[in-house]
């Protein structure tokens, strides 16, 4: 990035744009899939959204991270909460995101299934 990185804007939007997983650009090499910040009407900086693949890895990372542990080795309680958290965040919009999630968590896609079931029946769904 050959923007200056102490630009307010991209102090601001920095925590965002890594929990994403996303890619700060120069406005320059910017593509019409890139999302272009500006500032008091200058252009700053360029945002480079990560596949929705991609995303999917980077927030099972983080969520190990935020457990401190695998997430295989998160007990039955705390994977149903996990999965909670993903289907909230859209996780299994992505194509295989099912699979991706049942491996991240050590269960069977079934399981993944049962967990998204019981939730929905408890919420009324």
């Amino acid at each position: 990035m050959t923007e200056p990185a102490d630009h307010p804007l991209v102090t601001a939007v920095k925590p965002l744009v890594d929990a994403m997983g996303a890619e700060l650009l120069a406005p320059s090499q910017a593509t019409t899939e890139d999302v272009v910040l500006a500032w008091e009407g200058a252009d700053v900086i360029a945002v480079r959204l990560p596949q929705l693949s991609e995303s999917l890895d980077h927030i099972l990372a983080a969520m190990e991270r935020r457990h401190g542990m695998p997430l295989a080795d998160l007990d039955r309680k705390a994977k149903q909460g996990v999965v909670r958290t993903l289907e909230a965040r859209g996780a299994f919009s992505v194509r295989h995101g099912v699979e991706t999630v049942a491996g991240a968590l050590g269960v069977s896609r079934f399981t993944v299934y049962n967990y998204l079931n019981r939730d929905n029946a408890a919420k009324g769904v």
